[in-house]
């Protein structure tokens, strides 16, 4: 998979003082199941190195003023955004990866400032918003959340999941390949959003004897949207519970016992979800039970990335 991301975070000498802000995350460990497409439209813009820029809520207008001199780089800087936009476009990309707090790349982490020079609310940087336009299903965040341990896994979640798809559209699919698919992905859906489950549930059944194309991209819309959502504790507890449920008739009372307190102690964030996950997986090898081993909420991305060991602190 290709994912755009700004420069700076590759380690790349872009940054207004001539530095970078290399994030080995990106680099050393997603970098090893993606390859990168690097962007800097203030580099383009206005050189390396060169004056820092702020954005000014002017007249609700947000404007890039020069902090060297005030000057007004709003449009030089929008026009480079754009160029930057097509120029990354032509990369089928999987993702986006900004650069926190920057105005070109912020991703509503950029102040924009009043024009009394006091700090006002938070916006979206000059490019970070054109992205949004250009890219509207497209997973994106910066580099700042991503050391939240829960957005960082939701969004990795988000990335494989959205490769996948891609992946099935370009291999051309039949309608039992998109069932399966839809089948595949059951409880990672529902542990996203339960009523866009059922949404993609009744488009693949399609009771309107709708077209395959015309159904494809409705599918392909809604699955976006549904792995764009961020999971929850209690929804993720419903997904644990009904997994636990395929071995009623297999598990012993202690099993089950045991089974139904590492899903509690993860409710409680006792334990992170990957203890019940594991013995779940454990069982569902023991006692054959092939459906669940091909959901992927058991192995949403690569294991080796190892997000789900220590995630106590999802909301």
């Amino acid at each position: 998979m290709k994912i755009a991301v700004s420069a700076c975070l590759l380690g790349e000498k872009v940054r207004f003082d001539g530095g970078h802000k290399h994030d080995r995350f990106v680099t050393h460990e997603l970098g090893r199941y993606a390859s990168f497409v690097p962007f800097c439209p203030e580099a383009i813009a206005f050189g390396t190195p060169r004056p820092s820029v702020k954005l000014v809520n002017k007249d609700d207008n947000i404007v890039v003023i020069s902090n060297k001199d005030d000057t007004d780089l709003t449009q030089k800087l929008l026009d480079k955004s754009y160029e930057e936009v097509h120029r990354i476009a032509d990369e089928n990309l999987g993702g986006i990866i900004f650069k926190s707090r920057s105005p070109s790349c912020g991703l509503g982490s950029t102040v924009a400032y009043l024009d009394n020079g006091f700090a006002g609310s938070k916006t979206d940087g000059v490019f970070a918003s054109v992205c949004r336009e250009k890219f509207p299903f497209l997973p994106m965040e910066e580099e700042g959340r991503l050391q939240d341990a829960w957005l960082r896994e939701n969004f990795i979640m988000q990335l494989f999941a959205y490769d996948s798809l891609i992946k099935l559209k370009e291999n051309k699919p039949s309608m039992k390949a998109v069932v399966d698919f839809h089948t595949r992905n059951k409880f990672l859906l529902q542990a996203k959003d339960e009523k866009l489950y059922r949404v993609l549930g009744n488009i693949v059944g399609n009771h309107e004897n709708l077209p395959f194309e015309e159904l494809f991209a409705s599918y392909e819309q809604n699955f976006k949207v549904a792995i764009a959502q961020k999971s929850s504790i209690k929804r993720n507890r419903n997904v644990l519970e009904h997994m636990a449920g395929f071995f009623k008739n297999e598990l012993s009372g202690v099993e089950k016992e045991s089974l139904h307190e590492q899903i509690d102690d993860y409710a409680k964030k006792i334990v992170p979800i990957i203890v019940p996950l594991s013995t779940i997986k454990l069982y569902a090898k023991k006692y054959k039970t092939s459906y669940l081993l091909g959901q992927t909420f058991l192995e949403p991305y690569p294991k080796e990335l190892a997000l789900r060991s220590s995630l106590l602190s999802a909301k």
